[in-house]
Order: C-alpha cells, then structure tokens, then sequence
C-alpha cells in the first residue's frame, strides 16, 4: 500500500549549503532502494517535506526523521493513503526557493515566506503540486 506523508520542521541550529547537499545526497542515495520517492523544500531554517512509498518504509523513515538531532518542532502535516504518486519522478527533490516568484507564496499564506505551520497540511500540497508545475523542483 502507498502512502504519501508530508511534515514540517524546524532546523535544530541553521543548516549550511554543504548540510543541505548532503542530506539530499544520502537521500538520492538510499531511496531508489527503499522505494521511496518525494521532495525537500528549506528555506529560512524550516524543512517542509513530501515522502511516497510503502506504509512501513514511510513510517519507519518519518520516525527516523523525528528523531534526528537537525530537526525540532517535527509536525505531521498529512498523511494519505494513495493510488499513484504525485512526486514518482524524483527520489528526493529539491524546490529551488531561489528561482520561486514571491507571489505563489503569496498565492497560498499571508507572506512570501515558506511557513507551513500556519497553513493547512492540504495548503502545503497545493504548494508542492504548483512547485512541480511551474519546474520549480529539480533534482541535479
């Protein structure tokens, strides 16, 4: 059964450039065989986060990401049984906020700043699903 689960978070204490590659490198590395497929958004010290795949893998994989050290503030937005996935193109990508029109932010909360914690898990995916229209998600 696919499930598809979508968090927020806070970093722990900032996150480099180098952290964030790195995070996205081990995922891009693990995934494919796990099954999992999804994608990363960070900006401003907050994790907004889609995952696809098996029940348990997901589950096991979101318990993992609670408990690690680089997050707090782990918050489950959503989490769907599904029929196909939405994100299957990617094992782990990445939304480029630097390339994002201010005004799709604006489209979906009250500022031009990802904050997840005060919108709907649903207004979050609407968020994801514009991302992979507008190519604004890549995974180099």
């Amino acid at each position: 059964m696919l499930v598809r689960l979508l968090y927020a978070s806070r970093a722990a204490n900032g996150l480099s450039p180098e952290e964030l590659s790195s995070i996205l490198r081990q995922s891009r590395a693990s995934n494919p065989a796990l099954g999992v497929t999804g994608v990363l958004c960070y900006s401003q010290g907050i994790f907004l986060q889609v995952l696809e795949g098996g029940r348990g893998t997901v589950n096991k994989l979101y318990n993992h990401i609670v408990r690690d050290t680089r997050h707090t503030q782990v918050e489950l937005l959503s989490y769907d049984e599904i029929q196909e996935r939405r994100f299957a193109s990617w094992s782990m990508g990445q939304a480029d906020f630097h390339r994002l029109n201010p005004a799709l932010l604006l489209k979906y909360s009250e500022t031009a700043t990802l904050d997840p914690f005060s919108v709907s898990g649903k207004v979050s995916m609407a968020l994801f699903e514009e991302l992979v229209a507008t190519a604004a998600i890549g995974q180099p």
